[in-house]
């Protein structure tokens, strides 16, 4: 029963953390909220939706054409509302990524309706015995997508041109720009990345949920309280505290009752800012946002 509860919630804690390196890498680099990232992954699994049904495609032939869909979302979203603005203080950004928020939503509701939907993908229901764990061949496939996932921008900001400028970026703007860095197009290029992620969020929980305009509202909420557990500049931390949160909140529903489970993570994220207030691999340092 332990072992069962802790797979199924690092399976959990997976979706949450590629919500969570999402919310990190935006912060990094544009030093505002994206809460508007959840909705990102809601407009992928409803588009995933259309492709399988209205066009007949497979799922790995629909994957490839949602993220390319949701990575456009996000770069349109970086220049039409983000950019004009780039330079206003953190309370506009968050405002404005408060406003994407609500028109996506406003847009999925008009043009799919309020009611909720089956995605057309669905997994053997035959669990699979992990070490005498049952485990849904669901969860482990999202498990496996996001540990690859993790393993692409590990090499991604390691040894790419494009992850070492954004890492640049990260720690000093006005330096990288002096050095040739184009900063504008490093920042473009986050929120590209934000709707990547994004894409596979909405897409491998789609199959476990029901899809509605909702459906990636407490994912969001989880994922930004993982991001503040590990420190918002971390990633590693970030993926840390994810996993942390989908564990605990599912050894908390299993065992104290349903009820528990959203409380179980604010629990975590006030204790752990009351004793350590940077997060968990947060530095202990000002900066000007």
């Amino acid at each position: 029963m332990l072992g069962q509860q802790i797979l199924s919630g690092l399976a959990t804690g997976s979706v949450y953390a590629l919500t969570a390196i999402a919310v990190v890498v935006v912060f990094r680099n544009t030093r505002t909220i994206n809460l508007a990232q959840g909705d990102f992954g809601m407009i992928a699994a409803f588009l995933g939706i259309l492709f399988i049904k209205e066009f007949d495609l497979n799922y790995y032939v629909m994957l490839p054409l949602v993220v390319l869909c949701s990575m456009a979302l996000g770069v349109l979203v970086e220049r039409i509302v983000m950019r004009p603005i780039a330079d206003s203080d953190w309370l506009t950004l968050f405002t404005a990524t408060l406003g994407v928020y609500y028109i996506l939503h406003g847009a999925a509701g008009w043009i799919w309706g309020r009611d909720t939907k089956a995605f057309p993908v669905t997994f053997d229901a035959e669990p699979v015995d992990i070490f005498g764990a049952l485990i849904s061949q669901g969860h482990l496939i999202n498990m496996g997508w996001a540990a690859a996932i993790g393993i692409v921008l590990f090499f991604f900001f390691k040894y790419t041109k494009q992850g070492i400028a954004m890492r640049a970026v990260t720690d000093d703007p006005e330096t990288a720009l002096l050095m040739g860095i184009p900063v504008r197009f490093i920042v473009l290029l986050t929120w590209g990345m934000a709707g990547f992620l994004a894409a596979f969020a909405g897409v491998l929980l789609a199959p476990i949920v029901y899809v509605s305009p909702e459906m990636m509202d407490e994912v969001l909420i989880k994922g930004y309280v993982a991001a503040v557990f590990g420190g918002l500049y971390s990633i590693p931390g970030a993926i840390i505290g994810a996993l942390m949160i989908g564990v605990a909140e599912n050894l908390a529903g299993g065992y104290l009752g349903s009820h528990f489970k959203t409380a179980t993570a604010f629990v975590m994220i006030v204790v752990l800012l009351t004793f350590r207030p940077q997060g968990l691999f947060g530095i202990q340092k000002r900066r000007e946002i």
